[in-house]
């Protein structure tokens, strides 16, 4: 769920603040990474120390797309008091707070409060009431924070300028998958596949005129591509595109 958050949220134009730490922070930010989407790191140490070691590639894709900040100075090693007052940081930086996982007694709950402090929204991501990990979201989900699997479910709640920024985000995202989903078909399928639209539908009979391929292997063409999930056939012999 951490690394779907991230890169969801991340492909949509939001920038993903963590704390760059084991686990979940780390995943989260793999998940920004990877769609090539915007990162800030806030560390728990000096901003020349990347802990743990074993980030250390993380740390500089996150320089890369982003940030690394620390308010630490320069060659402070991670001590456990540090950790808490960073995030108060996270909490305070982003619009809102995703709590994946947290122990009764955790950095998540802290963070989480704070946010509330800060007037940010905060979510929770429903767990397993038997496993431990899972008491700081649905606790927190308990208190009134808002339940979310998904990211459409996060950005709901975010202010409306916001909201329509990370929808164009969406739409463009979509699109270019739409043609890398195009680059991979026959040149028939190509062919029709051109001619579709995901706003409007095309009649068989048009898509046959304007192609000058026979009526079956149109049908099969368009059979294939609904298998595929790259087009939606509806009633009347109507076929449009389908929004990836």
């Amino acid at each position: 769920m951490a690394e779907r958050m991230g890169r969801d949220l991340a492909a949509r134009g939001l920038t993903i603040v963590s704390g760059l730490a084991r686990g979940i922070d780390a995943i989260a930010h793999g998940g920004a990474t990877a769609v090539g989407g915007r990162a800030i790191g806030v560390l728990g140490t000096g901003i020349d120390i990347c802990y743990p070691k074993e980030n250390k590639k993380l740390y500089e894709k996150v320089l890369e797309r982003g940030a690394i900040l620390s308010e630490f100075p320069t060659g402070s090693h991670p001590a456990p008091e540090n950790f808490p007052v960073r995030n108060r940081i996270i909490a305070g930086m982003p619009l809102g707070t995703v709590i994946v996982e947290g122990k009764e007694h955790s950095g998540s709950l802290i963070t989480a409060r704070l946010a509330m402090e800060f007037g940010r929204e905060v979510y929770g991501v429903p767990g397993n009431v038997t496993q431990e990990v899972s008491f700081a979201p649905n606790q927190l989900i308990r208190q009134g924070a808002k339940l979310v699997t998904s990211a459409g479910d996060v950005i709901e709640e975010l202010p409306t300028l916001i909201r329509a920024a990370s929808m164009q985000a969406e739409e463009m995202e979509s699109g270019q998958r739409n043609l890398l989903a195009a680059e991979g078909l026959n040149p028939t399928a190509k062919n029709i596949y051109a001619l579709l639209s995901t706003e409007d539908t095309r009649h068989i009979d048009d898509i046959v005129e304007t192609t000058g391929l026979n009526s079956s292997a149109v049908l099969a063409t368009l059979f294939e591509m609904e298998m595929k999930g790259l087009v939606r056939q509806l009633p009347g012999k109507q076929s449009s595109k389908v929004l990836l």
